[in-house]
C-alpha cells in the first residue's frame, strides 16, 4: 500500500468575499459590529440592491454595492480622538437606564461614528480613546500586544511595600489571574494614598478586583496614559484629535 500523501492546502478562491456583511460594515468605519448586525436584521442594509438579513453573509465592499438606509457605504475617513472621561459617564452608545454616555460629550462635533478603544467603567475617569479604525483599535486592545495602561488610584489605606509586591505577584479571582505590571506609591496622607498602577492587559474591573482581594478599596481611579500617550492637561469632559505621530506611535500604520 502506498503511503498516503497529504492534500495540498486549499488556496483562496479569487473574487470570493472573506468577511461577513456585519464585519464589512464595521471595518468600513460606518458603525460598530453590533450596530451593523442590528441594522442588517432590521432590513436596512442592501447588497447590489437586494435586502440582506443575514449579518454573516459573505460580502465584498470592493466588488458589491452595499448601502445602509439607502446610502452607499464608502470607506470612512479614519478618525482618532482622545477624551478625558469624567466620573459617572457611561462608555456606551446608549444606556438602558438613561444615564449620560461619552457620546453625549461628542454631540454636534461633526464626527463620524466612533467606537471606544477599550473601556472605563462608570466610576472611573481619564484617558479614553475613540476611533473608527478597527485594525488600529484591535492593536491596542488585544492582550497579545501588551500595551501599557497607566492609572493613578486613590485607595482607602496607606499601602506598604509588602502590598505593592503582592499586587505584582497577582491573585486568581473568579478564575482569572489579576496582576499589575508595576505598582508604586505616589503620595499618602494619614488615612489614604495615591498609587500608580500599570497594566499590560486589562480584565473587567481589573484594578478594583485586584485591590479588593487585599481588602483595599478604590476611592478614585484615573487612567493617565496608554502606551506613550499621556492625558496631560486635557480638561475633564473635553476631547481632541490625535496627531498623525501619536496615531503612529500607538498602533500599526493607519490605512
Amino acid at each position: 500500500m502506498r503511503p498516503s500523501r497529504p492534500y495540498p492546502p486549499k488556496r483562496p478562491v479569487a473574487g470570493v468575499p472573506k468577511h461577513g456583511l456585519a464585519r464589512v460594515l464595521s471595518k468600513a468605519g460606518v458603525c460598530s459590529r453590533s450596530q451593523a448586525e442590528k441594522a442588517i436584521r432590521e432590513g436596512r442594509v442592501t447588497v447590489d440592491g437586494k435586502v440582506v438579513l443575514d449579518p454573516e453573509r459573505p460580502a465584498d465592499a470592493q466588488r458589491q454595492r452595499i448601502a445602509l438606509d439607502g446610502v452607499p457605504v464608502a470607506e470612512a475617513s479614519r478618525v482618532y480622538i482622545v477624551l478625558n472621561k469624567p466620573r459617572g459617564i457611561v462608555v456606551s452608545a446608549a444606556d438602558e437606564r438613561g444615564r449620560d454616555t461619552v457620546y453625549d460629550l461628542l454631540k454636534d462635533a461633526g464626527l463620524p461614528w466612533l467606537g471606544p478603544v477599550g473601556r472605563l467603567d462608570k466610576a472611573s475617569e481619564g484617558l479614553l480613546l475613540l476611533s473608527n479604525d478597527s485594525v488600529w483599535a484591535a492593536h491596542l486592545t488585544e492582550p497579545k500586544h501588551h500595551v501599557d495602561k497607566t492609572y493613578h488610584v486613590q485607595v482607602d489605606s496607606v499601602p506598604d511595600q509588602t502590598l505593592l509586591d503582592a499586587l505584582l505577584g497577582g491573585v486568581v479571582e473568579q478564575g482569572e489571574r489579576l496582576a499589575a505590571r508595576k505598582a508604586t506609591l505616589l503620595r499618602h496622607g494619614e488615612k489614604n494614598a495615591w498609587l500608580e498602577i500599570v497594566l499590560d492587559e486589562g480584565r473587567n474591573r481589573h484594578i478594583r478586583r485586584l485591590l479588593a482581594a487585599h481588602d483595599v478599596a478604590v476611592l478614585r481611579l484615573i487612567r493617565v496614559a496608554i502606551g506613550p500617550l499621556a492625558l496631560g492637561e486635557l480638561p475633564k469632559g473635553q476631547w481632541r484629535h490625535l496627531s498623525p505621530e501619536e496615531v503612529r506611535l500607538l498602533g500599526p500604520k493607519p490605512r
